[in-house]
């Protein structure tokens, strides 16, 4: 029988996204399951394949009919073993993940980060239109990366290729999940903007912050965004700092790999062009004018879907 359909699987600290993808790039469906995080996550590679096994009875699809699965997954993954060398929020280490899914489903498994299968997918059925050269850049929780370079994704010597995040920014800046301090991660996501507001509110500065954060009970990137719009100084100037360290930064990043694209993604991506277009100008100041001639700035289109669409493409890739 040929194989016309793939799995794309996106594991999080919170749920695990599934999806059967044919070939063509078509989504054929697409559902969770929570992840369980019991003893260490062990469970979790039996709770995808059990739900993928119930899905494929479902709609009546033979195993055969699949090239393999693709999986992203958080944390330092070995590409060429499929081992999860740390993914901290989810408590494995040195996890057998291609293993122990390849044992259950019979099936050929690829694993990658998260990031770079979901700069996979963006580039294969989103903003990137299959350049052959794109940087992708996830501002979440954290400060995910992916580059892919002549058609192919970086993954380095161990994993940590395009791990952006973790760029130093500021010597003695604030403390990284990652155990050292000043990460570029503690200034451009969501948490590190929340936590550059609460630092403003703590020293009795940016009053318009502070109302919207007596009235809601917390702050979040989008009060900072919104009120930057209406003109409020402290959140634009937080802001802009975030914008220049964010533009210096992926300067350096794209004067190393020469993307034709830098695709933004990530929950802070919804701000949109109030994100891009200062983002493009502290890109322009830093950058070699050759550099920033290539590149083009562009918002991700497929938000959640891509670690999907990206664990897919990683199968068609090396099937």
């Amino acid at each position: 029988m040929e194989t016309d359909l793939l799995i794309g699987i996106d594991i999080g600290g919170t749920t695990v996204k599934n999806a059967i993808i044919s070939n063509q790039g078509e989504l054929i469906t697409k559902w969770e399951i929570p992840t369980n995080l019991d003893n260490q996550g062990e469970s979790v590679p039996k709770d995808i394949w059990s739900s993928i096994e119930n899905k494929l009875s479902e709609l009546n699809l033979k195993k055969e009919r699949f090239a393999g699965m693709g999986v992203g997954a958080p944390g330092f993954i070995e590409p060429e073993t499929g081992n999860v060398a740390i993914a901290v929020n989810i408590g494995w280490e040195n996890f057998q993940l291609k293993d122990i899914l390849e044992e259950l489903s019979g099936l050929d498994v690829y694993v990658d980060n998260d990031a770079n299968i979901a700069a996979l997918g963006e580039n294969w059925k989103g903003s990137g239109n299959q350049v052959e050269n794109m940087l992708a850049v996830t501002l979440g929780t954290g400060v995910g990366g992916g580059i892919i370079s002549n058609g192919k994704i970086v993954t380095g010597a161990n994993g940590t290729g395009a791990e952006i995040g973790h760029i130093t920014v500021e010597k003695g800046g604030a403390p990284c999940n990652c155990g050292r301090s000043g990460c570029l991660e503690t200034v451009t996501s969501a948490t590190g903007i929340v936590r550059q507001a609460e630092e403003l509110i703590a020293e009795g500065k940016a009053i318009s912050l502070k109302k919207r954060k007596d009235t809601n009970g917390a702050i979040t990137t989008k009060d900072v965004f919104e009120l930057a719009a209406e003109g409020d100084n402290d959140s634009k100037n937080l802001l802009q700092h975030v914008f220049d360290v964010l533009g210096f930064t992926l300067a350096n990043v794209a004067i190393t790999v020469n993307p034709a694209k830098i695709v933004i993604g990530g929950g802070v991506s919804k701000a949109g062009n109030e994100l891009l277009e200062p983002l493009k100008k502290a890109f322009e100041k830093y950058t070699l004018p050759r550099t920033n001639e290539a590149c083009e700035f562009v918002i991700a289109q497929l938000g959640n879907d891509a670690g999907v669409y990206g664990g897919a493409y990683l199968v068609l890739q090396n099937s």
